[in-house]
């Protein structure tokens, strides 16, 4: 009579028996698992409430063949319910079950649910064991083996249960720790290794340096001295002589290898060239005119021109009007005019204006703090003021290049010709100031181990000046600081950019052509501010003499030659 019912139970039991598969089970699925235990609860008590008034209703002998097919049949039931619950506890636990991370957040409650489940299948084992107790009583000995048989193994399977899942855990806690060890030993060991490489760049630079005997050259202290000279200097003649009509110089700007960072000589032969813009007294204006279009260096002359200052004279200033007032007037109560002092007719006069200001920076040294502790000596120069500061070992040498802005750009002419014998009216066109603002604008951007400096260093110290000049080397140098990314400019690619730098010259030795680095240079920095029309110029050739010079070309060629000879000597590969 039960014998339907049971099936009914036992196969939709084994129907929905969990198989675990590679992705897991669903929380869907796992819902209706738990739905499905909580129903055979309720089956199995009911069953075993019919039992019970079956063998009040039955004979003892009928009772007891019926009551050994039901017992197996419940001692199924029992054993499907426990192990439906522990394919459920451990598919929770699971952590590589495809559903763990979405069911991460609600792991505790499914414990505690499953735990209750535990408890129930506990309660309904212990209801059917001591039925079968009872039944045993009335002279079944059969059955009382059975169930003592399948209360054992219930109970083995539920320790084993327990086992496994303990084990999973404890499994997975030390693959986690296996696995946060390695990658803090991967952390560290790419730590480490980081360092060991900056360690080994830094000793490489140091020991080429030191094999290449590359002066080691304290450039930043010649420098800081140099520019606090000029500034007490400038502050003197603001002090002393602002109402004077003579040039008034601006702030210095330091320019050339010095101040670039590169220079090529020992301290003691390196001189600290500063650029002293010049702008025009009260009363006049100057105006640079063109005087030589055509050459390589362009040159201007500064054009002197007296302006009104009656409406200054009227406001009440102490100036008389140099166009409204009589010349004796003028001689009788005013200095006279820039026009009367350092000019040859209406242009600035590079000599006398050289002149003038040598003699202003030696009575000018004498109120300074400076002149107890430093010598001051200067050098005889007609187009700069070039002077000398010692004190016991220490010595620098310096030079004061004079020069008129072209309008608010950083580009000037200057008192320093690039070559001899012109006249003292003539000023050449410099773009030093442009070029070490671009040095500066590399160096704020380059690696701290950057070898720019250092190439320069090393290929201008073999030069000997007959075939090209040391301004071409680093004319090379700035195109390919344009050009070769900045990272690339570190101690590890030292060899490299030395044969980029190389390659690039003897190319241009053969095509006889180098290009102008300011003028014409359409990707010169932005940030740079040159005149308008100077980045879509015509670049000047700096090789064009060799172009109409076999004998130059030829000189050139030899000591590019040389230059590469020296070089292979060095222990630049191979380190």
């Amino acid at each position: 009579m039960l014998a339907i019912p049971l099936l009914l139970l036992l196969v939709p039991g084994l129907i929905l028996y969990p198989q675990q598969a590679g992705d897991g089970l669903d929380e869907a699925a796992l819902e209706r698992m738990q739905q499905r235990a909580e129903y055979l609860n309720q089956q199995t008590t009911r069953l075993i409430q019919e039992l019970e008034q079956m063998k009040q209703e039955q004979s003892g002998g009928a009772w007891g063949g019926l009551l050994g097919w039901q017992f197996w049949a419940l001692a199924g039931i029992a054993v499907l319910h426990l192990a439906l619950h522990f394919a459920l506890v451990k598919m929770g636990r699971d952590p590589d079950n495809g559903g763990h991370k979405e069911r991460s957040s609600s792991s505790l409650v499914e414990e505690e649910e499953g735990g209750g489940n535990v408890v129930a299948k506990e309660e309904t084992e212990s209801s059917v064991a001591a039925n079968v107790e009872d039944e045993k009583k009335g002279g079944n000995e059969e059955g009382s083996y059975s169930d003592a048989k399948a209360e054992s193994s219930a109970g083995k399977e539920v320790k084993e249960g327990c086992n496994t899942a303990k084990e999973d855990v404890n499994q997975d806690e030390k693959v986690g720790e296996a696995n946060a060890a390695r990658n803090a030993e991967d952390n560290q060991e790419k730590a480490n290794r980081k360092d060991d490489n900056h360690n080994a760049e830094r000793k490489l630079g140091s020991r080429l340096e030191e094999r290449m005997h590359l002066p080691v050259l304290d450039l930043d202290k010649g420098c800081q001295l140099i520019m606090d000279l000029m500034d007490k200097l400038t502050h003197i003649f603001g002090q002393g002589l602002s109402n004077s009509f003579y040039p008034v110089p601006q702030q210095a700007v330091g320019v050339g290898s010095a101040f670039e960072g590169w220079s090529p000589r020992r301290a003691q032969d390196v001189v600290y060239r500063v650029l002293v813009p010049l702008s025009p007294p009260p009363g006049h204006a100057f105006h640079l005119e063109l005087d030589a279009a055509g050459m390589l260096q362009r040159n201007f002359c500064v054009r002197v021109e007296l302006l009104c200052t009656c409406t200054r004279e009227r406001l009440g200033e102490d100036m008389l009007c140099f166009l409204h007032h009589p010349e004796e007037e003028l001689r009788r109560r005013q200095d006279p005019s820039l026009l009367h002092t350092l000019c040859t007719g209406s242009y600035l006069d590079v000599e006398k204006t050289v002149h003038w200001f040598c003699g202003f920076v030696r009575v000018a040294w004498l109120l300074l703090p400076q002149s107890r502790h430093w010598r001051l000596t200067l050098q005889p120069c007609s187009r700069s003021c070039k002077f000398q500061l010692s004190k016991d070992k220490e010595c620098f040498t310096a030079e004061m290049i004079f020069a008129v802005r072209q309008g608010d750009s950083d580009i000037f002419v200057c008192s320093q010709p690039a070559e001899a014998g012109i006249p003292s009216t003539r000023w050449p066109e410099t773009y030093a100031v442009a070029e070490a603002n671009f040095f500066r604008h590399i160096s704020r951007q380059a690696p701290q181990d950057s070898c720019h400096c250092k190439c320069l260093q090393l290929l201008t110290g073999f030069l000997m000046g007959v075939g090209f000049s040391s301004y071409a080397l680093k004319t090379v140098v700035m195109h390919l600081l344009n050009a070769v990314p900045l990272t690339q400019w570190r101690w590890r690619d030292f060899g490299q950019r030395l044969m980029d730098i190389l390659k690039y010259l003897r190319c241009s030795l053969d095509t006889k052509q180098l290009h102008h680095f300011v003028v014409g240079n359409a990707s010169f920095p932005m940030e740079i501010s040159v005149p308008s029309g100077f980045r879509v110029a015509e670049a000047p050739n700096l090789f064009e003499h060799l172009a109409s010079s076999p004998n130059a070309h030829r000189k050139a060629v030899q000591e590019y030659n040389c230059l590469l000879d020296q070089l292979k000597q060095l222990p630049i590969h191979g380190h």
